[in-house]
């Protein structure tokens, strides 16, 4: 995925979470690749909250027909899981991967200093997508390694019981841990993401590591959050509510088949800057990385590449946007 809102954002000083919270958080409209005939609605980051845990970025395009063509793009400093929940998507890369990727499949890329990929669905025509991409902020010690490619078609399943009816939510660990039960997937902080699904009727309880931050992002199903012990949240499609941290549990009731994400984790051990694509520490870095990518469009020296060449593609791609006139800083969370 390749994002275009490329401003730098406003700030007011840190603020580390140091407790509980229920924020909830409408997701924006954004265009998608140059291509505004795709829906794509952004739930993170928010202007007040960049991060939650080392998840910086989650995109859904969705629910349309459309027909995808993202053309070759780069990445620095980052993962992307893509977590498709209709359709297929073909993911290509300079790796050499060439793959689809369908409903109950996780796709996930490192991309270490430098990394490039397109995302076409498949035939010519506007097919039905809708899906979930979300970046993961690498730490110090991955962010400059090699990039590397994952696929994984068999993720665990854990059952949370409602305490009348016995079984109740079933939780797809995606990435990282939830419930103890640990996802195939490497990463490379104390992360989870997974997806939720509650029954009409069912009243469950999302187990939490107190020490992480959590969000529940809405797929589908207009869910009741019981965030607090007096008020429940409803929290509609693509809507975002924030947690905070320091939580046990927090309890989810559904009138209706709902589908919930779960994101949370370690609060990251560093701020970032992120642009374009690319997630830094630095003006500089991202400078850089830029600069690299408008070289190799010019045929630059292959073996000084740092993104490569995506498997299959000639020499179509994106072209990095204009920086902003000010310095790049990081982004850093007011609530």
């Amino acid at each position: 995925m390749t994002r275009l809102d490329d401003a730098a954002p406003d700030l007011a000083g840190p603020a580390a979470c140091d407790g509980p919270r229920s924020l909830l958080l409408e997701a924006r409209e954004v265009p998608l690749g140059g291509v505004r005939a795709m829906e794509v609605h952004r739930s993170l980051p928010q202007r007040a909250l960049p991060m939650v845990g080392a998840w910086c970025f989650l995109d859904r395009f969705g629910p349309q027909t459309a027909r995808m063509r993202v053309e070759p793009h780069p990445h620095i400093g980052l993962q992307t899981v893509t977590w498709p929940l209709v359709g297929e998507v073909r993911h290509r890369d300079t790796l050499g991967n060439d793959v689809v990727v369908r409903r109950g499949v996780l796709n996930l890329m490192t991309s270490g200093a430098g990394i490039a990929h397109s995302e076409y669905s498949l035939g010519e025509d506007a097919v039905p997508l809708d899906a979930l991409q979300l970046w993961v902020a690498l730490p110090e010690s991955r962010r400059h390694g090699a990039a590397g490619f994952e696929r994984h078609e068999n993720l665990p399943i854990v059952t949370l019981d409602d305490g009348e009816h016995g079984a109740g939510a079933t939780a797809t660990v995606v990435v990282g841990v939830f419930a103890g039960v640990p996802s195939p997937a490497t990463m490379h902080t104390p992360i989870v993401g997974a997806e939720i699904r509650v029954p009409a009727g069912a009243r469950v309880r999302l187990p939490l590591d107190p020490a992480w931050e959590y969000a529940l992002v809405g797929v589908a199903g207009a869910p009741e959050v019981h965030a607090d012990a007096d008020a429940a949240i409803t929290l509609a499609d693509q809507g975002l509510l924030y947690l905070g941290i320091h939580r046990d549990g927090v309890e989810v009731t559904a009138q209706e088949d709902t589908t919930l994400f779960l994101i949370g984790g370690e609060p990251f051990e560093s701020d970032i800057v992120m642009w374009w694509n690319f997630v830094g520490r630095s003006h500089d870095e991202i400078v850089a990385a830029r600069e690299a990518w408008e070289s190799e469009a010019d045929g630059g020296d292959p073996a000084a590449a740092r993104f490569g060449h995506v498997i299959g593609h000639d020499r179509e791609r994106v072209p990095a946007p204009p920086l902003p006139a000010v310095r790049l800083t990081p982004r850093r969370r007011t609530v």
